[in-house]
């Protein structure tokens, strides 16, 4: 008998994607990749099918309709032309932009930052992401009051920027989100709580922590799997990978360490979501070794490479933190662009070019690796009072104690121990 059931699901939302070039911005990325970035962000929603895009030169922002009226009309003849329901700006639009451009033009209009914050909760798994997500996506929601904020109730994934009713009253939705971002605190209060004890119990393993960073897109998951066997989510999407994936891995030379996978960087990143993924990054914050990882193929990747440093340095990695910069994706260039990546890092003792697709590089990275982890062993006496018993046990746990004397005011302890351990037994 033949299935007469309906299928009753929607269709895909049909976007556009514009970025708005200004040519008074000395910084600006150049105008042709930039796009491509975004459409891939757009790309990353499987909600929305993205029709196409524009790159829109402006002489400066108009404070009303970001862009001039000529361009106005055109953009919305192409629009109703295209059946365009969602148009998604490369950049920050304010409300009032934003409102205009709605009526104007009759779709929805979405910003960079809605849409990155959409794309992350579309990715985040742990309940901690989820409600970092949430908060980040309140507080953008509060400072613009646009929409209905009818998504607080929602029973699946999405933010509900790019879907609801129209408008509601200002001081009810302000109510509704402050309601809403007290609950979600007191949440995620109950979860830090938790992870703190977690980490306490990672500090105890003797293992050195190595963490993976990068631009979006670069191949940290491709690598990450090919390491460790794992099966994280690895495709060639941006964001694919939001929460980190940790693993024991052994490395050639024998040595034991813990990898981790960190969500992917990209330029411009809401400032609401760096502060909320601080928790989430404090992976980095505490890796014994950081590997930077590039798409060395792609042809804005020393902007991508600075993006990332500057992310790191906005959430405090510590300047003494080992790195290593590992070039992937080298399989996609051409052979004169490779040999010439390749000298350029053989003759630098921290730059290693690889593919994480084919394994191309991989043992030479390793051993360079696992000779980044040595750490130098010193002898130090420390007083410890006889109250941190805990901090006691796993000095004898590391078996970093040579000798103990007790004295009136403590243990009198002998060591011998490397300064990764020394700032382990710091954060305990």
């Amino acid at each position: 008998m033949g299935d007469d059931s309906i299928d009753t699901r929607s269709e895909p939302t049909r976007a556009w994607v514009l970025h708005p070039e200004l040519k008074s911005d000395a910084n600006r990325r150049k105008a042709e990749p930039a796009l491509a970035e975004a459409i891939a962000l757009a790309a990353a929603m499987p909600e929305m099918v993205v029709q196409g895009g524009d790159a829109v030169p402006l002489k400066t922002m108009h404070p009303g309709m970001l862009f001039g009226s000529g361009k106005i009309a055109e953009l919305k003849q192409k629009f109703h032309d295209l059946e365009i329901e969602l148009v998604l700006v490369d950049g920050a639009v304010t409300p009032v932009q934003q409102r205009n451009l709605e009526k104007e033009w009759g779709v929805k209009v979405l910003d960079r930052t809605g849409l990155i914050l959409e794309i992350f909760s579309d990715r985040a798994r742990t309940r901690e992401g989820v409600l970092q997500v949430e908060m980040a996506a309140l507080t953008y929601q509060r400072t613009r009051l646009v929409r209905a904020w009818t998504h607080l109730e929602r029973q699946r994934g999405g933010l509900g920027f790019v879907g609801g009713p129209g408008e509601t009253q200002i001081e009810a939705d302000r109510r509704a989100i402050d309601d809403q971002l007290g609950r979600l605190r007191r949440q995620l209060e109950k979860v830090v709580k938790t992870r703190t004890l977690h980490r306490a119990a990672r500090a105890k393993v003797p293992f050195p922590i190595v963490a993976l960073v990068g631009y979006t897109n670069a191949g940290k998951s491709t690598l990450f799997n090919r390491l460790t066997g794992a099966d994280v989510m690895a495709k060639d999407m941006l964001f694919a990978t939001l929460d980190p994936t940790m693993r024991r891995v052994i490395l050639p030379s024998g040595q034991e360490v813990i990898m981790s996978d960190t969500v992917g960087f990209i330029s411009d990143l809401p400032t609401q979501l760096v502060a909320s993924f601080r928790a989430t990054l404090e992976e980095v914050l505490d890796a014994d070794l950081v590997l930077h990882v590039r798409d060395i193929s792609h042809e804005e990747t020393a902007n991508q490479a600075r993006d990332v440093e500057t992310i790191l340095t906005e959430i405090g990695l510590p300047e003494k933190t080992k790195r290593l910069e590992i070039w992937n994706k080298v399989d996609l260039l051409d052979d004169d662009r490779r040999e010439a990546m390749d000298v350029l890092a053989d003759r630098n003792d921290d730059i290693f070019s690889v593919s994480a697709l084919n394994g191309d590089g991989l043992d030479v990275m390793l051993d360079a690796v696992s000779g980044a982890l040595v750490d130098p062993k010193t002898h130090e006496n420390l007083l410890l009072p006889y109250a941190d018993g805990r901090k006691r046990a796993w000095l004898f746990e590391e078996a970093v104690v040579e000798s103990e004397d007790t004295t009136e005011d403590g243990y009198q302890l002998k060591l011998f121990w490397s300064q990764r351990q020394k700032d382990k037994f710091n954060r305990l």
